[in-house]
């Protein structure tokens, strides 16, 4: 049975030509949510041979276009390969207009429902639970409205006596903040963004992004067995820049690339 992250893309909002806006996979035992929904991300999920119409949910941080822009293609796309399942997308009330439009000019002829699910998380908060998983939303620190999500496997006693429960959390843009390692205290395995290297720490502040230190600093004191990193500036196209500094706080640093699994154990 797998619990595992895929990544479609780990650009920031320049996307550059070997790295997609932002966009991830978790699969849960076979059951697929999308984590935000940036440019390119149907051709990204077709290159990792990933089904559209398996995807159970779909879970949006915020309106700002490198997190939202494949969201009209991949809607359209599901529509013509004939999907029936119900689809389920949570996100920022902002979104609930942009769906609307969506179905009001494109939504002809689309056999499936959108069943969209407004996030107001003042804290950590559940909004989801399909017996396999529980999804909670929380708040991130950014310029517009912004959430995180938490999925911690759901297993029955028996299950239990042989593992423990695998768990993501995922932190998309946000500047850093005390309550935000209480949100993911604990998870295997943790993203969080990493706009910045540390010299370019004003920036981050000015513009409601974190550090690679601010990004290890959440990991280390949240307690996370494994951190990975995304979301680069596209000032710097050498990753391993931001994989470096991460390591000197917290050495179970990965920096993710396009395209990347990782293994939830």
């Amino acid at each position: 049975m797998s619990f595992k992250l895929q990544i479609l893309g780990t650009a920031s909002a320049m996307p550059i030509s070997e790295r997609n806006s932002s966009a991830q996979v978790l699969d849960v035992h076979g059951r697929l949510f999308l984590i935000d929904c940036g440019e390119g991300t149907q051709k990204r999920l077709r290159q990792m041979h990933l089904s559209m119409l398996r995807i159970e949910a779909v879970f949006i941080s915020h309106i700002h276009g490198d997190h939202v822009f494949g969201l009209f293609g991949l809607l359209s796309t599901m529509a013509m390969y004939n999907r029936q399942q119900t689809l389920h997308i949570f996100g920022p009330e902002a979104l609930r207009s942009i769906l609307n439009f969506y179905l009001s000019f494109f939504g002809e002829g689309s056999n499936y429902e959108i069943e969209f699910h407004e996030v107001k998380a003042k804290s950590l908060e559940e909004i989801y639970d399909n017996g396999k998983v529980k999804v909670s939303a929380f708040p991130l620190k950014h310029k517009i409205e912004c959430y995180g999500y938490r999925f911690d496997e759901l297993l029955s006693e028996r299950q239990l006596l042989k593992r423990s429960p695998s768990s993501y959390a995922y932190c998309s843009d946000t500047m850093a903040f005390p309550q935000l390692a209480d949100y993911v205290r604990g998870v295997k395995l943790l993203y969080h963004e990493s706009t910045y290297t540390l010299e370019m720490e004003q920036k981050a502040s000015q513009f409601f992004h974190s550090t690679t230190k601010d990004a290890a600093t959440c990991a280390l004191q949240a307690g996370v067995e494994k951190l990975i990193i995304g979301h680069y500036s596209s000032r710097i196209r050498d990753i391993s820049v931001f994989e470096k500094e991460c390591r000197d706080f917290f050495p179970n640093s990965v920096a993710a690339d396009d395209c990347d699994v990782f293994e939830i154990d």
